[in-house]
């Protein structure tokens, strides 16, 4: 080789060399291991701000997503000591797969079958809506397919929770981090509006109890702000909502599969061309498709459906946060109006697709 590669090359073959000499020479050094309490700082305070989160949830009404998201930016400076890095990764990472796959204990296949099929076309329409406008609005405002994609879909599934696992298949070389945070901002919001709104425009439009809850269940991306909009309805409609959510919820591994090959595909990265086969389906996934059968096949306890949600939403409440801590706020800053318009695009869709549906057909 010649010029700067080949120099490189010979440098570091020189620096292969010599290791190769002195592990044949020097005795075999036992591998360091890190302390385990190197997460614990980060851990700690990832923790401190989703109970903080969780009191201003229970005792103001405020959504406890978006409570831990705007804590998580406001307590940003402490990710300034690397002390907390470790911790806030980890939790950032491994929490929020954990907080998915337990997700498979809320659903089973029985439930998605007792929709229906017209209900669950309807649905499939509501959903391609909300991904096919998020993807126009990022083309429009000069952003890349992979920022449609998860605003779509994050909206098309169960807000917060899809967008981590999404965000997981896409990755922060395609997104960059505070695009990711900004969008779990406005998805938490949007439900949160959803939430108050919706349950009214139902009334006002004079729309069945079945309607309703599939409006409420099809459009508003929370899981539990889609059962709670439901059963402020009526418990009828609280009963379709939350077969309609938890249908999108089991829709969660499909999506995700496909946004996988889509973004590997049409737009891979430079170090895909070295060889690695990346997996098609993330192993969280697949854990949380497991339990979705194990629930469907197996009658588990009554106590563990419940307990796993809390755990689930902890888990989440706890990757948002540490999430939004290792954001850098300058950068949330730098994004402008137009980092927005994917959301919103996909949530007025949902909602005119839902509506559409909801009056015409049921």
């Amino acid at each position: 080789m010649t010029g700067k590669r080949g120099a490189d090359f010979d440098a570091y073959a020189g620096d292969l060399f010599g290791e190769l000499v002195l592990a044949e020479s020097a005795p075999a050094q036992p591998v360091e291991r890190k302390p385990f309490t190197r997460f614990v700082p980060g851990i700690a305070i990832a923790a401190i701000a989703s109970a903080a989160a969780a009191w201003l949830s229970q005792n103001y009404g405020v959504p406890i997503i978006l409570a831990g998201l705007l804590l998580g930016l406001a307590l940003n400076f402490a990710s300034g000591d690397v002390r907390t890095h470790d911790g806030l990764d980890a939790v950032s990472r491994h929490g929020l797969r954990a907080g998915i796959v337990l997700l498979g204990f809320q659903v089973t296949l029985m439930q998605v079958g007792a929709m229906g099929v017209v209900p669950f076309l309807g649905l499939a329409v509501v959903m391609a809506a909300s991904v096919l406008a998020a993807l126009l609005a990022a083309r429009i405002s000069g952003q890349g397919p992979s920022v449609g994609l998860l605003a779509g879909g994050a909206t098309a599934i169960c807000g917060a929770s899809a967008a981590l696992a999404l965000y997981g298949v896409i990755g922060r070389e395609r997104i960059e981090q505070a695009q990711f945070t900004l969008t779990l901002v406005i998805l938490a919001a949007a439900s949160a509006i959803a939430l108050a709104t919706y349950p009214a425009l139902t009334t006002a439009l004079g729309f069945s109890e079945a309607q309703a809850g599939f409006l409420v269940g099809a459009s508003i991306h929370d899981v539990a702000q889609a059962i709670g909009a439901g059963f402020a309805i009526s418990d009828s409609a609280g009963a379709q909502a939350t077969v309609v959510k938890l249908t999108r919820v089991a829709l969660l591994a499909p999506l995700v599969t496909l946004a996988a090959v889509w973004v590997a595909r049409l737009h891979p990265l430079p170090q895909a061309n070295t060889g690695a086969r990346v997996p098609l389906l993330p192993g969280f996934i697949l854990a949380f498709l497991g339990l979705v059968v194990v629930n469907s096949l197996v009658t588990l306890p009554p106590q563990v459906a419940p307990v796993a949600l809390t755990l689930s939403k902890t888990l989440l409440l706890l990757a948002v946060t540490a999430t939004a801590m290792r954001t850098r706020t300058d950068l949330l800053l730098q994004l402008g109006w137009r980092s927005v318009m994917p959301v919103l695009a996909a949530t007025l869709a949902s909602l005119g697709a839902a509506l559409a549906f909801a009056w015409g057909v049921l």
